[in-house]
Formats: structure tokens, C-alpha cells, sequence
């Protein structure tokens, strides 16, 4: 039931775990892809590219892997354990496939009455579940200065992804895996990664049930726990999870994220019993894959869901459940990252 394109990824997915024939033939590419980056790197550290600092701290969340790995849910969590301790967080990020009507990229401030076809999925649910400032660009620089701008208040800026964007200088790094870890090691187009699995970073979270072994000993782990379903069309009526295998025969659950059999995998330790629509991240569901649907029950993230209550053909459609994850992290981590910031000023 897969689109063309996620079967691709998937296809890919599974040879970057390996380094099998294919990742092979493409490893000499690898090595080039690999200088560049280390070239750009070297060119911000050495000052022959300018770098600009803010006023305040800044924490980029990334990840290396390519695709979804959770960073939306981590940087939720962040706002949330901040905001806890004191600080005034916003949310930057570029906004994947955000543009403006007249189709050029631009910086936009996020709010409820926002377009995700024009900021994006990730920050209109970060903006959503948050509740803080979130403002989107492709400069992360003129979008946290915009942000800064339009929010004084703001006294710490969170990077929804961004580690390679090193023109914004940053006080911390968080990078982010899932139980595939590294993959192969190797870097694109050979393996999954956009930067060695060597490369620095402040404190490696791992989204999984468990740390794989080649994976940094100080690893913090993290899980997405569901435990509901929101009506798409009525969100005040929510059910517990595993209650809804009682109420449909027939259930599909389908998912536009990087990952989507991580959403699956909690759904079946769930109890629940269902068909899978795998669909390319960011599937801006123009097209309704759920009209020709024969189901009782269609169980969506929440990523996809800012979308579809966007769509007049399914937002109302009664067979669609959403279900909202939390991420679970050791509060070590907010913690270690409030030493690494005491001392620093803020605006």
C-alpha cells in the first residue's frame, strides 16, 4: 500500500544498514561527499566563513541519520523541561517544504491560524503542543533574529534540526538516533549519514526501546509512549488505545513521517491489529489517500494530522483517529544541559 517514492526509502533504508554490494559500489562517493562536508566545516571554524552569535543561548536538536527520528517530540520535551526551569524558550526551524504564496522562501512567525502547505508540519505541532514562540527559514539565523525580535521575552532559542547550519553559532548540540543507530557508519550516498557518527556534540539521545551497542556509553534513551486517540474531526472525544481494537474490525494505520514503522511498532505493542499505509515524510495529503480506504478505523500521527484538519475532503471523515505521543527521557538530561548553561547571560 506504499507509495512509489516511500517504497524507494524504504528500499534504501534497509541497504544503509548494511554495508552490502550496493553500499559498496556507492562508497567512493561517499568519500567525496565526505571532504565537502569536512571543508564546510573547517571553512566556519577557521573564520573564513562568519558565524553569528546571539544574544542568548542556543541548543540545536539534529540528527545525522537521515529521516525522522524524533526530533519534533524531543524538542516539545525541551521546551517543557525549560519553561520548568525558568528560562523563556522559542522554537526555530526551517520548515520543511514551507514557502510563501508567491512560492519564495521566507521567514514567517507560526501560529494556529498558520498554513503548514507555508511553515510547515513540524513547527505548526511544535507551536501547537508547545505553546511557545516558533518562527521558520531557511536562514536559522534571520529567523531566530526575527523571532528575538517580535519576542524580547524569548531568553533561550531551540533549533529544530540545523547542526550543519553553522552560520548560527550555538552553545549546545543534541544529536538524535533511533534503534537503527548509525546504520553502516558511512556517509551519504553509501550509508544514512550527513556527518561522521564520530562527529562532536554535547549529548547523544537515542529514540528507542533499547541503546544499541554502537552507540555512545553516555547515550540518554528516549521512547515516545501513546497511550489515547483523538477523533480527528472532534478531538474532545478521545479513547484509550487499547480500547479501540473493541471498536473496529478493520483498522489501518498510516503514517507520513521518517520512520513510520516506529509508529506502527507502538501501535501493535498497543494490542491492536491493523493494516499499514506507509507514506513519504511530509506527505502533504493532497491527494486523500484515505477516500478509497476500506476501513472502520484510520489511525494517524500527529505530525500528519496538523494537515489533514487542514483538507476540507478529511477533515471530517469520522473513521480518523489521531494518536499523540509524549517523549519519556531521563530528566538527567535537562539536568546536564542546565549546568552547560549556567553561567551564560541572556537578553
Amino acid at each position: 500500500m506504499a507509495t512509489s517514492k516511500s517504497s524507494l526509502e524504504s528500499t534504501l533504508s534497509a541497504a544503509w544498514q548494511r554495508r552490502g554490494l550496493l553500499a559498496c559500489l556507492l562508497w567512493p562517493l561517499s568519500l567525496l561527499f565526505g571532504l565537502l562536508a569536512a571543508l564546510r566545516r573547517r571553512l566556519y571554524a577557521a573564520g573564513w566563513q562568519a558565524s553569528i552569535r546571539l544574544p542568548v543561548p542556543v541548543i540545536v536538536v539534529g540528527n545525522i541519520f537521515v529521516g525522522g527520528t524524533g526530533k519534533t517530540p524531543l524538542t516539545i520535551w525541551l521546551v517543557q523541561a525549560l519553561r520548568q526551569a525558568g528560562y523563556v524558550p522559542g522554537v526555530i526551524s526551517r520548515g520543511y517544504a514551507a514557502q510563501s504564496s508567491d512560492g519564495k522562501p521566507q521567514v514567517r512567525q507560526v501560529n494556529a491560524a498558520s498554513l503548514a502547505a507555508e511553515v510547515g508540519d513540524e513547527p505548526l505541532l511544535i507551536a501547537s503542543r508547545a505553546q511557545c514562540p516558533v518562527v521558520v527559514g531557511r536562514d536559522r539565523v534571520a529567523a531566530a533574529q526575527a523571532l528575538l525580535q517580535a519576542h524580547p521575552e524569548v531568553n533561550l532559542i531551540l533549533s529544530d534540526d540545523g547542526l550543519q547550519h553553522y552560520r548560527l553559532q550555538r552553545d549546545i548540540e543534541i544529536v538524535l538516533f533511533d534503534s537503527r543507530g548509525a546504520g553502516n557508519g558511512w556517509l551519504l550516498p553509501a550509508g544514512p549519514l550527513r556527518e561522521p557518527a564520530s562527529r562532536r556534540r554535547d549529548f547523544t539521545v537515542v529514540n528507542a526501546p533499547a541503546i544499541p551497542a554502537s552507540m555512545p556509553v553516555d547515550s540518554i534513551r528516549m521512547q515516545l509512549a501513546g497511550d489515547r486517540a483523538e477523533r480527528l474531526a472532534d478531538p474532545t472525544d478521545a479513547r484509550p488505545l487499547a480500547s479501540l481494537g473493541d471498536a473496529a474490525s478493520k483498522i489501518v494505520a498510516a503514517a507520513g513521517i521518517g520512520n513510520p514503522q516506529r509508529f506502527f511498532s507502538m501501535l501493535s505493542a498497543a494490542g491492536l491489529s491493523f493494516e499499514t499505509l506507509a507514506l513519504p515524510d511530509h506527505h502533504d495529503f493532497s491527494d486523500n489517500p484515505f477516500a478509497a480506504l476500506q476501513a472502520e478505523l484510520i489511525l494517524i500521527t500527529e505530525k500528519d494530522a496538523v494537515k489533514c484538519r487542514q483538507i476540507a475532503s478529511i477533515k471530517n471523515d469520522p473513521r480518523i483517529w489521531v494518536v499523540p505521543v509524549t517523549a519519556q527521557i531521563d530528566a538527567a538530561l535537562s539536568h546536564q544541559i542546565l549546568e552547560k548553561l549556567r553561567g551564560h547571560s541572556t537578553a
